[in-house]
């Protein structure tokens, strides 16, 4: 057995033991710190995705809500028949319709594409109308129209679903929009009656065909 400490060599040895202790009390302080620092700091990254996932639902819903309460709204200039009075069957021959362009009526079996749609050709207004069945808007132009608002309607048709566009000579507006059932004739692209007419019938309450298809008809006259 070794010879007991003397009282220098013990202090020493206590010294260390109470040093060590002493770190190791200190490194437990850090880690609980650091684990309260995570939690907390992860606690306020949950909070504030939870308040930005709130706030995109509430941004989400408002717009909604504005779009909605915007549908409801009468279009200024707008013409509307019976729907009621339109007749839904498909025929195979071409349909005189009462007025230019179509809004409703019997019609031919096949429809024209209408998922943002242009055609830079006169369509069958047949096909057309059955389109509009589906809940369609389709914009039409004369001579009367610009080649600026053309080219600018065109482009707002080919970012909105459920709209065609085809040129239709004999119109007597230079720019109009059909929907079943009701027309609005405007003069330029510009008019802000355009955007409110998309939005109130573009799958409108008016469409007898809600969700019907847009795609896998006819892609030219």
């Amino acid at each position: 057995m070794g010879a007991p400490k003397t009282g220098k060599s013990a202090r020493s040895s206590a010294e260390r033991k109470a040093h060590v202790q002493e770190m190791r009390r200190a490194e437990k302080a850090r880690e609980r710190r650091n684990r309260i620092l995570t939690i907390a700091a992860s606690t306020l990254v949950v909070v504030s995705l939870a308040g930005w996932g709130v706030y995109a639902l509430n941004s989400a819903n408002e717009k909604e809500e504005q779009k909605a309460a915007e549908a409801k709204k009468p279009v200024k200039g707008t013409k509307s028949w019976d729907a009621k009075k339109l007749g839904r069957n498909h025929v195979e021959q071409d349909v005189d319709y009462p007025m230019t362009p179509a809004v409703g009526g019997d019609h031919k079996n096949a429809w024209m594409n209408c998922q943002g749609d242009v055609y830079e050709k006169p369509v069958a207004a047949g096909n057309a109308v059955h389109s509009l069945e589906h809940g369609a808007v389709w914009i039409t132009y004369s001579d009367k129209a610009s080649s600026a608002d053309t080219a600018q309607l065109a482009k707002q048709v080919a970012k909105t679903p459920y709209t065609l566009m085809s040129p239709v000579k004999e119109q007597t507006g230079a720019i109009m929009l059909s929907a079943w059932g009701t027309q609005l004739s405007v003069d330029k692209a510009s008019d802000p009656r355009v955007e409110k007419f998309l939005t109130k019938y573009v799958q409108g309450a008016q469409t007898p065909e809600p969700g019907a298809a847009c795609t896998n008809g006819l892609s030219a006259a």
